[in-house]
C-alpha cells in the first residue's frame, strides 16, 4: 500500500500524539456530520471550514516526502507553519465572510495575500496527499488565468467564491462524499469483506478456475464498497491472488484478475465511487436515476472479466477448489446474510430520501449490524476507529476536491471551456468517433496520475460539454468520461491498481497490466456502445427492448471474450477469432440489424466449435 497508494503514506505516532491526532480526526468527522444536519450556515462559511480542518490535517498526517514519516512523533517546523498559515488563511475567511462578499473584488492587500497563501498551501496538501499530476495541472491552468484577469480577480474567484477552491467538488465532498465514506467504514467494521469473499466462495470456488472467479466477485461486491482500486487490489488480493496461483494461472494474469475487478469496484452501483456523488452536481441527474443506468454497463464489465477467466480456466485445464474449503451457501446466508442490510437500506433510502439522509441512516444500521456477533460488535473504541478512518480517508479526496475547484474555476471563468470545445471539433471534423477517441485517450493519461474524482471534475468540464454539443447524452457523456477516468488505474504505463497486484503475485509488472487492460477490455467498449446509443441505459426503451438489449450484451461479450482468449468450447484458429470478435460487437451493440447479425456469425463459430470438439486438442 504504501509503495502504490499515496494514501497509504503518512507519519507515525505514539502515545499523548497519537491520541490527539486520533481524536482530532474523530472531531472533524463529527463536525462533518453537525454541518450537515445541525449547522444552517452561509455555504462559504461551512466549505472554508471544512477545507480549513482537511488542511490541518493533511498537515499533521502525511510528510512532504514519502520516506519522511517513518521517524515517530516528528513534524517538521516547515510543516507546522504551513499547516499554520493555511489554517489561518481559510478561518479569516470564514470569520469576515459576510464582509469580504460585500466588498466582492475590493480586497484589501492583506486578503490578497492570505487568498494566495491558502490557494499555494492547498496545492501542497494535494501534492503531499494526492500527487504532483494534479498539481501539474492545476498550476498551468492558474498561470493561464493569470494572464487573462488582473491579480486580485483572480485572487478573490479562486479563494473566495464558490467557484473557485470552495467549488462545487467541495460541497459535494462536504455534504455527501463524506458521509458515505463514513458509512464504508463503518460497514468495513461489520465484517462484510470476509462474508463477500466467502459467499463468492460459496458461488463460484467449485467451478473451473474458482478462486480467480471468487476473485471477480468479491472484489466486485467489497470494491463498490472501498471505493480504492489500489486499496481493494491489496485487501482482497491477499487473499485471492495466492489462491489463484496455487489454483495453477501464471502471476501476471492473477494480478490481473484482481486488479481489473477492483478497479471495477468504483463503478458498481449503489456506491460507484466519490466521483458519481459529483456526477449528480454536473449531469444533473438524480443519484438514484444515474445508479441505476449504470447497472447494465457494470454488468458487463465483471461478466466480461468472469468470462475470460472461465475461458483461460478451460484453456489450461484448471479444477476448482476442494469440497472441504468451500463454505455452503444456504448455511452461510442464513449466518451473515443480515450483514447486507445496511446496503439495502442505503439503496432503498437513496432512493426515496436524500442522500445525506440515506448515509447517516445506513450508517446506524451497520452499527446496529456489528452487534449480531461478539467479534464484529461496536464498542466505544471501535466507534473512534471507525470515525478516524473515515475522516483519514476523507482528506485525500477533499484535497483532490479542492485542486479539482481551482481547475473548474478557471475553465468557467476564462472562457477556455469553449475554447477547448471549438479546438476538439475543429480536430475531429464533426465526427463523433473521433471525439470520443481523442476524449478517451486524454481521460486515461490524466487518471494515470489523478484521482478518479479530480479526473471526472476536469473532464465534466472540459470533454463532457464537447461530446454533448456534438450530440451525444448528458448522462451517457459524463458516464463516458467517468469510465476512462477510472480505467487508467490498470492501463499501462502508470496501472498502479495493476502494479500492486503483481507485487502480491510476484510478477512482471508491465505483463500484469497488459493482461489486466485485456481483462477489462468491456470497459474501453462499453462507453463508446452507450455513447452511441442510450438505450444501454435504460434511455428512451420499453422493458421488451431493455431485455434485448441484455440477453444480446451477454451473448456478444462471450464472442469477444473467446476471441481473444482464442479459446471457446476448444483452441480458436486466427479467423474464428476475428470473426467471434466481430460478431460480439456487433451484438453489444443496440440494434434489431445488429442484434440478427451478430447472433449469426457468433452462432455459426459455436457451431463449428460443436461440430470440430472431438478433433480438437485436449487442453495441456
Amino acid at each position: 500500500m504504501e509503495k502504490y497508494d499515496r494514501e497509504s503514506n503518512t507519519r507515525v505516532y505514539q502515545g499523548v500524539p497519537r491520541i490527539f491526532v486520533r481524536y482530532f480526526c474523530v472531531l472533524f468527522a463529527l463536525y462533518c456530520m453537525f454541518i450537515n444536519f445541525i449547522a444552517n450556515w452561509e455555504a462559504r462559511i461551512e466549505r472554508a471550514s471544512f477545507v480549513g480542518l482537511v488542511i490541518l490535517l493533511i498537515f499533521l498526517i502525511f510528510p512532504a516526502r514519502k520516506s519522511g514519516g517513518k521517524k515517530p512523533n516528528y513534524v517538521p517546523w516547515y510543516d507546522i507553519v504551513l499547516g499554520i498559515l493555511g489554517g489561518v488563511a481559510y478561518f479569516y475567511f470564514v470569520l469576515n465572510c459576510t464582509a469580504i462578499i460585500s466588498h466582492g473584488i475590493k480586497l484589501s492587500g492583506f486578503e490578497v495575500a492570505l487568498g494566495v497563501i491558502g490557494v499555494l498551501v492547498t496545492l501542497e496538501a494535494c501534492r503531499r496527499s494526492v500527487g504532483i499530476p494534479i498539481v501539474v495541472v492545476a498550476g498551468l491552468f492558474i498561470i493561464y488565468t493569470l494572464t487573462q484577469k488582473p491579480f486580485a480577480v483572480n485572487v478573490y474567484n479562486l479563494f473566495y467564491t464558490t467557484e473557485g477552491v470552495i467549488g462545487t467538488p467541495i460541497r459535494a465532498c462536504s455534504t455527501f462524499i463524506v458521509l458515505f465514506v463514513i458509512f464504508g467504514a463503518f460497514l468495513e467494521r461489520t465484517g462484510i469483506s470476509s462474508f463477500f469473499i466467502d459467499l463468492a466462495n460459496s458461488i463460484a470456488g467449485a467451478s473451473s478456475g474458482g478462486p480467480a472467479k471468487v476473485a471477480v466477485i468479491s472484489s466486485a461486491l467489497c470494491g463498490m464498497v472501498s471505493g480504492s482500486s489500489v486499496g481493494n487490489t491489496v485487501t482482497t488480493g491477499s487473499i485471492t491472488i495466492p489462491l489463484m496461483k496455487k489454483n495453477g494461472y501464471r502471476g501476471e494474469f492473477a494480478g490481473a484478475v484482481e486488479a481489473a475487478a477492483s478497479t471495477g469496484g468504483q463503478i458498481m452501483p449503489p456506491i460507484m465511487g466519490a466521483a458519481a456523488f459529483l456526477m449528480v452536481e454536473y449531469s444533473g441527474y438524480e443519484y438514484s436515476s444515474i445508479v441505476v443506468r449504470a447497472i447494465l454497463p457494470a454488468a458487463l464489465y465483471f461478466t466480461g472479466i468472469f468470462i475470460m477467466v472461465h475461458l483461460e480456466a478451460k484453456k489450461m485445464g484448471l479444477k476448482g477448489l476442494p469440497k472441504d474449503q468451500i463454505p455452503h451457501f444456504l448455511k452461510l446466508f442464513i449466518r451473515s446474510g443480515y450483514l447486507l442490510l445496511p446496503l439495502a437500506v442505503l439503496v432503498y433510502l437513496i432512493i426515496t430520501r436524500t442522500m445525506a439522509m440515506a448515509a447517516i441512516i445506513a450508517t446506524a444500521v451497520a452499527i446496529i449490524v456489528s452487534m449480531f456477533r461478539k467479534e464484529t460488535r461496536m464498542n466505544l473504541t471501535k466507534f473512534f476507529d471507525a470515525l478516524e478512518n473515515g475522516a483519514r480517508s476523507t482528506l485525500v479526496v477533499a484535497a483532490a476536491c479542492a485542486v479539482a475547484g481551482v481547475i473548474a474555476c478557471v475553465i468557467t471563468t476564462t472562457g477556455i471551456g469553449t475554447k477547448l470545445i471549438s479546438l476538439i471539433v475543429g480536430i475531429s471534423g464533426g465526427q463523433m468517433f473521433i471525439a470520443m477517441l481523442l476524449t478517451m485517450i486524454t481521460c486515461i493519461i490524466l487518471g494515470m496520475g489523478v484521482p478518479t474524482t479530480a479526473n471526472y471534475v476536469i473532464m465534466a468540464t472540459t470533454c463532457a460539454p464537447i461530446l454533448i454539443k456534438m450530440g451525444m447524452g448528458t448522462l451517457a457523456a459524463h458516464l463516458f468520461v467517468f469510465y476512462f477516468g477510472i480505467i487508467a488505474d490498470i492501463t499501462p504505463p502508470v496501472a498502479l491498481a495493476a502494479y500492486a497486484g503483481s507485487a502480491i503475485a510476484k510478477s512482471n509488472p508491465m505483463k500484469t497490466a497488459l493482461n489486466a487492460s485485456m481483462l477489462a477490455i468491456a470497459a474501453f467498449i462499453i462507453p463508446y456502445i452507450f455513447g452511441f446509443n442510450e438505450a444501454m441505459l435504460f434511455i428512451d426503451t420499453g422493458v421488451g427492448e431493455v431485455i434485448l438489449i441484455i440477453v444480446t450484451s451477454f451473448v456478444g461479450l462471450f464472442g469477444v471474450a473467446s476471441g481473444l482468449k482464442g479459446w471457446m468450447l476448444h483452441r480458436m484458429p486466427v479467423w474464428q477469432r476475428l470473426v467471434a470478435i466481430a460478431g460480439g460487437l456487433l451484438l453489444i451493440y443496440p440494434g434489431l440489424l445488429t442484434d440478427i447479425g451478430g447472433l449469426v456469425v457468433v452462432g455459426g463459430v459455436f457451431v463449428i466449435q460443436y461440430l470440430t470438439r472431438s478433433r480438437a486438442a485436449q487442453p495441456a
